[in-house]
């Protein structure tokens, strides 16, 4: 049953339409590289779902003029970030390097990815880290189980947070005047959920988050959809990212995902939290945070 406040979208085949892209307005400052923003922008064109793209493609999409598109390209060919293949474009796996530049810095993959592991073993079922980016949650760390489910993830998708579990677990641990200005951010993901809950119904699932200290999205941003997430915290206690186990909804029933997993995944989260802890405390010639 959906209460009156649920604003219930239309699913694709995917069960997720894609938003049109939008240009931000750039900052207006003397020190802002433009031209770099631009680069990005371009490489952000590429998608699961766009693999390849034309030079007319990618100037739609990041709302660029074609010359500006097609010399960031051949810009981006020379370093190596793309490919020409005919007359489309395609990154490389040298764009890996960006995003797990991040991972790596941070030595979470390090960390976690034993931890994930036995997690799965343990459920049979797919599992991952994200973090806060915004209003949207990315992830940064994920092991996959060869099932059917409606939606691609990987390492460096977004999602709405309001729309998943870890986003609201990671919300939960915001104070007032924090989540009001994150609630107001757009999202980035590009995704549209399948159900948008009103301002109060997002309070009072937070409040309900608070208590328990886990969270549930069960069919929210996707049909088939279902998932359980906790808190990681770092040595003070605070949220630093938040892992899950996903499930298809007609697999697997929310007994099974509360009764069975969800213990597995506390105890999973807290040995990754006891692990950080003991990573932030040796000792290292840099800092390890900022």
């Amino acid at each position: 049953m959906r209460t009156g406040g649920e604003k219930l979208k239309p699913a694709s085949r995917f069960d997720f339409v894609q938003a049109k892209s939008k240009r931000i307005k750039l900052p207006q400052s003397t020190d802002f590289v433009e031209s770099l923003a631009r680069g990005i922008d371009v490489i952000k064109a590429f998608t699961p779902a766009k693999m390849q793209l034309t030079v007319s493609d990618v100037a739609t999409i990041t709302s660029l003029a074609r010359p500006t598109a097609r010399r960031l390209l051949l810009t981006l060919e020379k370093l190596g970030y793309v490919r020409l293949i005919g007359s489309n474009y395609m990154l490389t796996p040298k764009t890996l390097e960006l995003g797990t530049s991040y991972v790596s810095s941070q030595g979470m993959w390090d960390v976690v990815q034993p931890h994930l592991v036995a997690l799965v073993q343990k459920t049979g079922e797919s599992s991952s880290m994200s973090e806060l980016d915004g209003s949207d949650i990315v992830y940064t760390a994920r092991v996959p189980v060869a099932k059917i489910i409606g939606i691609s993830v990987h390492i460096g998708t977004r999602f709405p947070a309001i729309s998943t579990s870890m986003g609201m677990v990671m919300l939960a641990d915001l104070n007032s005047a924090t989540l009001d200005r994150v609630l107001k951010l757009p999202s980035n993901s590009g995704v549209i959920p399948r159900i948008t809950p009103s301002r109060k119904q997002i309070d009072t699932k937070l409040a309900k988050i608070r208590k328990q200290k886990w969270a549930l999205s069960d069919e929210q941003l996707s049909y088939g959809i279902r998932s359980v997430a906790v808190p990681v915290h770092n040595m003070h206690g605070k949220t630093i990212a938040a892992i899950n186990v996903t499930v298809n909804a007609a697999e697997t029933s929310l007994k099974m995902l509360t009764e069975k997993y969800l213990p597995l995944l506390i105890k999973t989260a807290s040995d990754i939290t006891n692990d950080f802890v003991t990573f932030g405390l040796l000792p290292t010639t840099e800092p390890l945070t900022k």
